[in-house]
C-alpha cells in the first residue's frame, strides 16, 4: 500500500502518536482503508464526534479520525460507499476531500539549470503546488529528488514551467540520454557575433542605429534564456543571477549604455555555457559507473544461448560470460575458473582468482577463462548499482561548511540588493552626483549580489571528491564524512581481518624425530577429517607442498583438545601440547621452545603418539603484505598515531605491532573494550578514525569520529552502516581516501577565499567608478568558473 503523506512527515518527525500512525494500515476486514483530509473541526472532540457519528453508519466498518493531522481513516464494505463519505462528513458540519495517494520520493535528472540559485527557484516552484509533498534540487548533481501526487509528464511538465527539463533518473535512462550527444543552438556564439560587429561598427561611418540594433539583437538571444529564467524566478519570488543579470542587461539599455548591456549578457552567457560544460565533467564521474554494465547477457537455455536485455533477467538464470567479457549482473560462478579484474568495484590493482561458489559482480571483467553464473540480483539490485546510488545520495548531502555558506548568501544577497537600489536612489536626491552615474553603479551591484562562486565553491569539491573515491572503489557517505576524513590525526584498527589476513597460517613446523614432511603427513591425516580454521591451516599447507595424506581409521575428534586417528596400526595424536601433558607424556626438551613460540603468537599444534611427541607445528595469523605498505603510505600522509586494537596477549600484541608499523597497541581487549580504547583516544585530543569489518565492530565503529569499514564488496551491512567503506577485503585505498580528503578540504578553503576576496575586490571599487558592468560579470562568471576548475583538479587525482 501506498504512503500517504502523514506517513511521509512522520518519517522526519519523532512526535508522530500511535492514533496518528495508524489511520495508515490496512484494515482487518474486507476493505482496504482509504484516506480523507477533514477540514472544519475546532478542537479534539469534533474529530471525537465524528468518529462516533460514522462508525454507527450502516456500511463503514472502522472510522479513525485524528485532530492533530486533520486526516481521517475510513473502511467500507464497497466503492460506493468510499465515495458516500464526503456527504456523510457534511451532515456533522465538516468538509472530507479524499486524498490521492503519495508516490514515493522519485529522482529526475534535471538539465538546463545554470547555478545554484536555479536550483533554489526550480525547488520554490514546486514547493508552492499542492500536490508536491516535499522536493529538493541539487545542482551539483543535476537530480531533483520529489514526493508527489503527480504522474511523471505532470512532473515533467511542471518543470519546464520553471524554465528547465526532467526526466526520470533511471538506470536505463541515464544511459540512453549519455548515448545521445544533444544538439544546441549556439546561442552564445551568435550573440557573441553580433557583439563584435556592433563594436567594430561602431568605428566605421555605419548608422548609429545599426550599431544599436547589433547590440540589442545581442541582448535578445543571449539573454533570452536567462530572462525566461529570471520570469520563473520571480514568479516563484527568488532573488537569483538571472534576475539581477537581466535587471543590469535591461538597465544599462534604458540608460543608452547598449555596449555594457550586450557584453554583460555575452560574458554571462559564456561562463554559464563554460561552467555547465565543466560541471558535465564532475557528473561524469558517476556516469562512468553506470555505464561500467553491459545491456545484454547471453542466457543458458535448454534451446541454447540466448540474448536478454539485464532488466529482463530473473535471479537463478545462468549466463554465460566468454573471455574478455564483462560480468552483466552479480552471481555466483557454478561452472568454470578465471581471473576477475574487480577494479570498477574494489579498486584492487590485481586480478582476483575466482571459482565454483565464489561470488562475482556486475561490471567487473572476465580475463582468462569461460564462465557459468548463476544470477543472484536483479539489475537494480545490483553491488554497483547500489555504489551508484550510495554515491549520489552522498554527493547530495551538505558537508558542515556547505551549509554554513549557504546560510551566508541567503543573507548576503538581499543585503547588497537593497544597498544597490539605495546606490540608485540616496547620493543623487542628496546632491552627490548625476542619477545616471549612481544608477549605473548601482546596476554593477546588482551583478555583485549573487554569490555564485561562494556558494558553489564547497559542493563541486564534494562531488569531485566522492566521485574520484568511487571509481576507486571507496564509498564516502556524504561532505560530512569527506571533511572528517581530512581532518583524522590518529586510525585504529581492529587487528583480526583487517591488519592481517584473518584466517591462520602454518608459520614454521618443527620435527623431533622425522623429518617435516612426514610430520605434515601426518597431521594431515588426522585433520582431514576436521573443519577447525587451524586444521584448515595445516591441511592447506600440506597442500601448497605436494604432501599427500596417509590411510588412516577410527578418526575421532578430543573436544577442546584436538584429533586422534590410526595410521598402520599405530594411534596417533595432534592437539595442544596440554593434551600430551595428560597422557603422561612429558615436554621438558620442548617447554621452552614452546613457550617462546606462544609468546610470539603462534597456536601450536603437537603431533605425536601415546608414548612421544613427535614434533610441533605453529600456526598463526599473517600479517597482509599490503597491510604494511599502506601503513608506511598514511605516516608519510601525516596521520600521527596508527593503533592496533587486539584481543591477543601483550607479547603477541608487541610482536604484531612491529611487522605491522602501527605505533601503539592495545591488547587483551574484550569486544567491548574496543569501544573504551576509541573513547581513551579521543580524550587525548585526537580525531579518531576506527577501521574495522563494519559488523563485529559496530560499536567501536560507532563511537570513533569516522567509521571505516573493510570488504565493502561482500558485505552488505558495511556498505549501509559505515561512513566510509573500503570495497576491497584490504587497506590499499585507505591512504588514497586520506590524501583525497585533505585536498579537498584545501581546494574547499583555497575556494572559499578566493570567492569572498573576489567579490569584496569588485564591492570595494564600485564606489570610486572602477568597475563597469562587464567587468563585474566578468569577476562573478570568472571566479565561479575559476572555482569549478579548482575543484576538478580532486578528479584527476591518482
Amino acid at each position: 500500500m501506498q504512503k500517504t503523506e502523514q506517513e511521509t512527515k512522520a518519517c522526519c518527525s519523532t512526535g508522530h502518536n500511535e492514533s496518528e500512525s495508524s489511520i495508515t494500515h490496512t484494515s482487518d476486514h474486507a476493505g482496504e482503508l482509504k484516506t480523507y483530509r477533514v477540514t472544519g473541526m475546532d478542537c479534539p472532540s469534533c474529530a471525537m464526534t465524528l468518529e462516533k457519528g460514522l462508525s454507527k453508519t450502516n456500511g463503514i466498518q472502522s472510522v479513525k479520525v485524528n485532530y492533530a493531522s486533520g486526516k481521517m481513516a475510513v473502511g467500507a464494505e464497497s466503492d460506493d460507499m468510499y465515495d458516500a463519505i464526503p456527504g456523510y462528513v457534511k451532515k456533522y458540519g465538516f468538509e472530507a476531500v479524499p486524498e490521492k495517494p503519495v508516490n514515493d520520493s522519485h529522482v529526475y535528472n534535471v538539465t538546463g539549470m545554470d547555478c545554484s540559485s536555479c536550483a533554489a527557484t526550480l525547488e520554490k516552484h514546486l514547493s508552492g503546488n499542492p500536490d508536491v509533498q516535499s522536493v529538493r534540487v541539487n545542482f551539483s548533481t543535476g537530480k531533483m529528488h520529489i514526493a508527489h501526487t503527480l504522474t511523471a509528464d505532470q512532473v515533467v511538465k511542471e518543470v519546464q514551467k520553471s524554465g528547465f527539463d526532467a526526466t526520470p533518473a533511471t538506470l536505463r535512462n541515464q544511459k540512453k540520454e549519455d548515448q545521445k550527444a544533444e544538439r544546441k543552438l549556439p546561442v552564445t556564439t551568435i550573440s557573441g557575433i553580433l557583439l563584435a560587429l556592433g563594436f567594430l561598427g561602431s568605428f566605421t561611418a555605419i548608422p548609429e542605429w545599426l550599431v544599436t540594433a547589433f547590440y540589442a539583437a545581442a541582448i535578445v538571444i543571449g539573454g533570452y534564456k536567462p530572462a525566461r529564467s529570471a520570469f520563473y524566478a520571480v514568479k516563484s519570488r527568488s532573488l537569483d543571477m538571472n534576475v539581477l543579470m537581466v535587471t543590469a542587461a535591461i538597465g544599462a539599455a534604458i540608460i543608452g549604455e547598449w555596449f555594457e548591456g550586450a557584453t554583460v549578457v555575452w560574458l554571462f552567457a559564456l561562463g554559464n555555457a563554460l561552467q555547465n560544460r565543466s560541471i558535465e565533467r564532475t557528473r561524469d564521474s558517476i556516469r562512468s559507473l553506470i555505464n561500467l554494465t553491459p545491456s545484454e547477457a547471453v542466457i543458458k537455455t535448454a534451446d541454447g544461448p540466448v540474448k536478454k536485455d539485464v532488466e529482463d533477467i530473473t535471479v537463478h538464470e545462468i549466463m554465460i560470460v566468454k573471455p574478455g567479457e564483462k560480468i552483466p549482473l552479480d552471481g555466483e560462478i557454478v561452472a568454470g575458473m578465471s581471473s576477475l579484474n574487480q577494479a570498477p568495484i574494489t579498486g584492487e590493482s590485481l586480478p582476483v582468482d575466482k571459482e565454483p561458489g565464489d561470488k562475482v559482480y556486475a561490471g567487473t571483467v572476465n580475463e582468462s577463462g569461460s564462465l557459468e553464473v548463476k544470477v543472484t540480483r536483479l539489475s537494480e539490485d545490483t553491488t554497483i548499482a547500489r555504489i551508484i546510488h550510495l554515491v549520489e545520495e552522498a554527493q547530495e548531502k551538505k558537508a558542515p561548511t556547505q551549509a554554513f555558506i549557504d546560510r551566508f548568501a541567503a543573507v548576503y544577497t538581499p543585503i547588497v540588493f537593497i544597498l544597490a537600489l539605495l546606490i540608485m536612489i540616496v547620493p543623487p536626491l542628496a546632491g552627490f552626483g548625476a542619477w545616471g552615474e549612481w544608477f549605473y553603479r548601482g546596476l554593477t551591484l546588482l551583478v555583485v549580489a549573487c554569490p555564485c562562486a561562494l556558494v558553489i565553491s564547497t559542493p563541486v569539491a564534494i562531488v569531485s571528491a566522492i566521485g574520484n573515491a568511487a571509481r576507486n572503489g571507496v564509498l564516502i557517505k556524504g561532505g560530512t564524512f569527506l571533511e572528517k576524513a581530512g581532518a583524522i590525526s590518529a586510525i585504529a584498527f581492529d587487528k583480526t581481518g583487517t591488519l592481517t589476513e584473518g584466517k591462520p597460517k602454518v608459520t614454521q613446523v618443527i620435527a623431533l624425530q622425522d623429518d617435516s614432511d612426514a610430520l605434515v603427513s601426518i597431521a594431515k591425516t588426522i585433520e582431514e577429517h576436521s573443519t577447525h580454521p587451524i586444521a584448515q591451516a595445516v591441511i592447506s599447507y600440506a597442500n601448497e607442498r605436494n604432501i599427500s595424506s596417509q590411510a588412516g581409521s577410527q578418526f575421532s575428534a578430543i573436544a577442546g583438545k584436538g584429533a586422534t586417528a590410526v595410521i598402520d596400526g599405530t594411534e596417533y595424536f595432534a592437539g595442544k601440547p596440554k593434551l600430551f601433558s595428560e597422557m603422561g607424556i612429558s615436554t621438558a626438551g620442548i617447554d621452552e621452545r614452546i613457550d617462546v613460540m606462544q609468546s610470539e603468537g603462534n597456536t601450536l599444534v603437537a603431533v605425536g603418539t601415546r608414548d612421544r611427541i613427535l614434533g610441533l607445528i605453529a600456526v598463526a595469523d599473517t600479517v597482509r603484505d599490503i597491510t604494511v605498505r599502506s601503513i608506511e603510505k598514511l605516516k608519510q600522509s601525516g596521520i600521527g598515531e596508527m593503533v592496533m586494537l587486539t584481543g591477543d596477549n601483550e607479547g603477541t600484541a608487541k610482536k604484531m605491532a612491529a611487522e605491522t608499523g602501527v605505533t601503539r597497541y592495545f591488547a587483551e581487549l574484550m569486544p567491548e573494550d574496543k569501544v573504551t580504547a576509541v573513547k581513551k583516544l579521543q580524550n587525548e585530543g585526537k580525531q579518531v578514525a576506527m577501521v574495522g569489518d563494519g559488523i563485529n565492530d559496530a560499536p567501536a565503529l560507532a563511537t570513533a569520529d569516522l567509521g571505516i569499514a573493510m570488504g565493502g564488496a561482500g558485505t552488505d551491512t558495511a556498505m549501509e552502516t559505515a561512513d566510509i567503506v573500503l570495497m576491497a577485503d584490504n587497506l590499499e585505498k585507505l591512504p588514497h581516501t586520506i590524501r583525497l580528503s585533505r585536498n579537498a578540504i584545501k581546494i574547499i578553503k583555497q575556494n572559499i577565499w578566493f570567492s569572498l576576496i573576489t567579490k569584496l575586490a569588485a564591492l570595494v571599487l564600485i564606489f570610486p567608478g572602477v568597475l563597469t558592468l562587464w567587468m563585474a560579470v566578468l569577476s562573478d562568471t570568472g571566479a565561479a568558473l575559476i572555482v569549478i576548475l579548482n575543484s576538478m583538479r580532486l578528479l584527476r587525482q591518482k
